[in-house]
């Protein structure tokens, strides 16, 4: 595909934020966290999102044009604050989040420009965070009546989700990117399957998602793309957090899949930017594109 044909080929839509973490405030949100991804590696991105008339809102708006992503499609609340969550950093490096409700990404309105938007767009990039109150969840369902290629985050945080909404949601889905806590977790509500890749085809097969992605962590990821299984074990990095870690791996799949790479060299691309991701705090590290290279290579000679 020529992505020179359409200004933004593709669109995040979802919530923006601050991560309070222990050592201070950094950039969050998986879409905005996507799009900032998509953008390091050379595709153009639309974020639709809404922050507060406030200091934090204005900050993000100045991130995101210092980072050349379009700030176009951003909504402006006079109510609601900018959205904000408290992350805790656990010793095993996981992170516990306190999600701030309401906030402006909860009322993401729906606009008459999003029809053209979404039409001329390729992928659609959503998560399942931003289906918690029903005013971001309708405008969601619009976009999803318009949107061809669908990319489900799944990112589910109690009490910030139902059994019923996701569900709906799956079934909207041409791409699910989930990790393997999830995956148990939705699967455990229709089968007792124990195998991670039993549960993968019975939530394939009920709701007729042609592609689904696995992040594990330190342990790897796998990819189930039309019917084919692949794996990749991960790299091997030292890891300061891992905030982000899933959306930058899910942004660089994305990538190499609309460049018409093999599923194999696609799914070892976002291990390695997702383990990238790891080494640095927050989930918008300046990093360089040629160190996910290195970092793919450094592998390949230790394996030899």
């Amino acid at each position: 595909m020529n992505f020179s044909e359409n200004n933004y080929p593709i669109v995040c839509f979802g919530e923006i934020l601050w991560d309070v973490l222990p050592t201070g405030a950094v950039p969050g949100g998986a879409p905005m966290n996507v799009a900032y991804h998509l953008k390091k590696l050379g595709i153009n991105p639309a974020l639709i999102t809404r922050v507060g008339l406030d200091d934090e809102g204005k900050k993000l708006i100045q991130l995101m044009e210092r980072n050349e992503i379009s700030t176009d499609f951003f909504q402006m609340d006079f109510e609601l604050l900018t959205g904000k969550v408290n992350a805790k950093v656990e010793l095993n490096h996981e992170v516990m989040y306190e999600i701030v409700k309401p906030v402006a990404w909860d009322n993401i309105l729906w606009d008459e420009s999003f029809e053209s938007l979404l039409f001329n767009a390729r992928y659609f990039v959503f998560g399942s965070l931003i289906a918690r109150c029903e005013e971001s969840r309708n405008t969601l369902y619009k976009l999803l009546e318009i949107a061809k290629y669908k990319v489900l985050d799944i990112n589910l945080r109690s009490p910030h989700y139902t059994r019923k909404i996701i569900e709906k949601l799956l079934d909207n889905v041409t791409l699910l990117k989930l990790n393997l806590a999830e995956l148990e977790l939705i699967t455990g509500w229709f089968t007792d399957f124990k195998n991670e890749i039993d549960r993968i085809r019975i939530l394939q097969d009920k709701f007729h998602i042609p592609n689904i992605f696995v992040t594990k962590g330190s342990d790897g990821s796998l990819l189930i793309a039309e019917d084919l299984l692949f794996e990749h074990p991960g790299f091997r990095v030292e890891v300061k957090d891992t905030i982000g870690s899933g959306d930058a791996s899910l942004a660089a799949l994305i990538i190499k899949l609309i460049q018409g790479e093999h599923p194999a060299r696609a799914l070892e691309f976002s291990s390695a930017l997702g383990a990238l991701t790891a080494t640095y705090s927050g989930g918008c590290p300046n990093y360089n594109p040629e160190e996910i290279t290195n970092l793919i290579n450094s592998q390949a000679i230790q394996s030899t």
